[in-house]
């Protein structure tokens, strides 16, 4: 394996981390598990621990989501080529990034990025059109597109909360 895939393996698996619950339901198969691995959970903890490293707002924050989104598009295509299938489980950092969308200059209290974090998962998870739809675009782009669309979504919901409760 080239320098270059294993480096794209450990970005787009969040330093291997996504490993732990899919060799665990791998291990301890069981017919309700067969498609949730908990992976994408473990991407999106990630998400959440590392908010931190990402500017709270403006063109600051849009940048750092560009480039985020860009190196996730490429980490996740070499890593689906690495591990021969697409959007394997163990490929999380589309979640990570997807989940930083989900909170996009919303106020980095604690209630708002549970919500965030609850909100993005089940939008994730549920694929809702017109976001899965971008789960068809090739490559990486696939990958990671769709679960942007569930953090963009996410995103509009808690604002829409913001909205009413501010009536």
């Amino acid at each position: 394996m080239k320098a270059l895939d294993r480096l794209a393996l450990g970005v787009a698996t969040c330093c291997f981390l996504s490993y732990i619950p899919v060799w665990l339901t791998r291990r301890f198969p069981s017919e309700r598990l067969q498609k949730w691995t908990g992976a994408g959970f473990v991407g999106t903890l990630v998400g959440l621990a590392a908010l931190g490293v990402l500017p709270e707002s403006g063109w600051a924050l849009a940048g750092a989501l560009f480039a985020a989104t860009a190196g996730a598009c490429w980490a996740s295509g070499r890593a689906e080529c690495a591990l021969g299938s697409h959007d394997d489980p163990r490929i999380v950092i589309d979640e990570t990034v997807g989940y930083w969308f989900a909170v996009a200059w919303l106020p980095r209290e604690p209630w708002i990025l549970l919500t965030g974090f609850i909100l993005f998962r089940i939008l994730d998870a549920v694929k809702l059109p017109p976001y899965s739809w971008l789960e068809r675009l090739p490559g990486g782009f696939g990958v990671v597109f769709d679960d942007v669309g569930a953090g963009a979504a996410a995103n509009l919901l808690l604002r829409g909360a913001f909205a009413l409760a501010a009536r």
